[in-house]
Parts: structure tokens; sequence; C-alpha cells
């Protein structure tokens, strides 16, 4: 009977370690600002919106340190790993919804890119999903003439436009007749508001959001100053409210959460479409959702789809909720 020799394990080269400790100690380091609800600077802020991404990358980390076996490290790192992807992976379940028996409204949000959109292809998806109202960030006097010219009267007669140059200008647009309110503090981009008169006794209240990047250094600060002021649902219980823009901010920012918190839902949370990306229009930089369409937390939310737009750097949002 032959014996086999078997000799001892070869160690892992000390680089490849090294290769692999340097960045699951970054992970790491991200991990517990993403758990804490830390947003700090600029660059905390841009990495926690890639939270998806770097979620995968600290899950291949853990099991890459597991495989060299460095056993408690390498489960250290999967361990968090596992936790940062559990507040992640809800986003791509549909939850179950509420029965409601108020109307139905079909809501759509879509910045502009400072007036570049085509305005002929977002009547287009207008018509084409009976859109009641329209949410528009980066509303340019130029892109009013566009939308003119597209036949926006036809479609959606009512309008509370601030065109702006710039960045600066939004509107809506709506089937419905719209009564303005000031449910929002002067913010560095125009946010209007207006009460949806739709028939019968229950007509909601619709903010146009549009806060400042924060992922830039001069305002950083007024982005959480901003997502901090936006109103919460219950100061409108008679009338449900809905917040509907560019948040610059995705769901791992604890200042969006903060603001869901305060009596909202998230339309693409509720209907699996959390994660789907709204910005950029390309491949890069990686493309987060920063689009929403945040509602009153007694509606029901009935569907939720994001569409290219031509011309923009951001994708159309789309949700169609059950009023109560």
């Amino acid at each position: 009977m032959t014996a086999t020799l078997r000799g001892p394990r070869l160690p892992v080269k000390t680089w490849i370690v090294v290769l692999w400790a340097v960045p699951s100690v970054l992970f790491l380091a991200f991990a517990a600002l993403r758990l804490l609800g830390v947003t700090g600077n600029r660059f905390i802020i841009a990495t926690v919106a890639l939270t998806p991404y770097i979620g995968v990358i600290g899950l291949a980390l853990g099991v890459v340190g597991l495989f060299m076996r460095r056993w408690i490290f390498g489960g250290v790192v999967l361990a968090f790993a596992m936790i940062t992807s559990a507040a992640v992976v809800p986003r791509i379940v549909t939850n179950d919804q509420p029965t409601v028996f108020g109307p139905q409204l079909t809501v759509m949000t879509a910045n502009l890119y400072v007036g570049r959109a085509d305005a002929v292809a977002l009547l287009d998806l207008v018509k084409q999903h009976n859109v009641d109202v329209l949410s528009m960030q980066e509303l340019s006097p130029a892109m009013v003439q566009d939308l003119d010219r597209a036949g926006i009267d036809r479609v959606l007669p009512y309008r509370l436009f601030d065109a702006q140059r710039g960045a600066s200008g939004s509107g809506l647009a709506s089937k419905f007749p719209l009564q303005e309110t000031k449910i929002a503090d002067p913010a560095t981009f125009a946010q209007p508001s207006a009460i949806v008169d739709l028939p019968g006794v229950v007509d909601p209240e619709v903010l146009v959001v549009h806060t400042a990047p924060g992922v830039e250094a001069e305002w950083t600060g007024t982005w959480k100053a901003e997502l901090a002021e936006l109103p919460d649902a219950s100061k409108g219980k008679d009338k449900p409210r809905m917040l509907v823009g560019d948040f610059n901010a995705t769901l791992d920012h604890p200042d969006l959460r903060d603001v869901i918190d305060r009596g909202y839902i998230d339309a693409g949370e509720q209907r699996g479409g959390g994660m789907t990306p709204t910005w950029p229009a390309g491949i890069w930089p990686p493309p987060v959702s920063i689009d929403h369409i945040l509602v009153d937390g007694r509606c029901a939310v009935l569907d939720y789809q994001v569409f290219d737009l031509a011309g923009s750097d951001h994708r159309a949002v789309l949700a169609s909720v059950n009023l109560p």
C-alpha cells in the first residue's frame, strides 16, 4: 500500500495579502460610515451613493479572504458586506400595498438637463403613459418654448412654471387645475408646489423637489439643509402630499431616509424598483437612483417605471398611485 505524501501548504504571497487587505480595510471604513448614517463631506456623500456597488465588492473581498484562509478578518469583511447588502436588497422586492379606494393619479418627474431634453420625446412619454401630473426640473425659458411648440397645452393644459436660465427653473404641468401653494422655503433651485384639483373630494398637494448637489463642495451644507427643510406628510392630513423630483440623494443617504420617515413612502422602493438608476443616463459615473417620487404613506403605489429621456442626462420616473 503506497502512502501519499503531502507537502506543507504554500503560504499566500505577502503582496497578494496586502493587495486584498488594503481594499478590505477601506471597505470596512465605508461600511461603518454607511451603517452609522454618516454623510459628512462631499466625498462621503458620493461614496454612500455607490453603496449597492460597494456592497458587492465587499462580498467579493470577504469570499477571497476566506479562500486565502484569513478566517477572522475575511469573516469580518464578509459579515459587514452582508449587513450592508441587507439594507439594499429589499429595494428590489415588491411590497404589499394597502387597499385604498381614492382616485388614481399618475405622476412623472423629469430633469430636463438645463433645457436640453427633447420636448417631443417627453410629451410622447406623457401621452403613452397617460400622465396626470408632470414635475420638471431645470426648466429653462427656451424649454418652455419647445414644450409649447410640441403641444403641451393639448396634453397637460394647466401649468405652474418658474422657468429660469441654467439649472434653477422648475415647473408643474397637469391635466387638472392647479392651485399654487407655498409649502417649502426658498431654495437654491425653484421648488414650486400646488394642490391638484381632482374631480371628487381628494386633492393631492405636489411639490417639485430639486435640491442642491451635495457632491459639490460649495453645496454640501446646502444639500443637507434643503433636504431637512422639506415638508413632512403629516401637515397635509386632509390632502395627501407628494414630493416629486431630483433629490440628488439615494435611499442610502440618511438625509433622504429622514425625509421619508416624516410620513412618506418611496414609490420605487414599494414596487421593487428602488435600485433602478435614474442618473446618469450613460454608464459613467456609475448610475444611481437620485430621482424619486415620495408619496403620502396612506397611498397605494400601483406602478413604478423609469424611462430614457432623449437629450437629458437623467431618466424620467413615473409612478401611479391610489390616493386615500
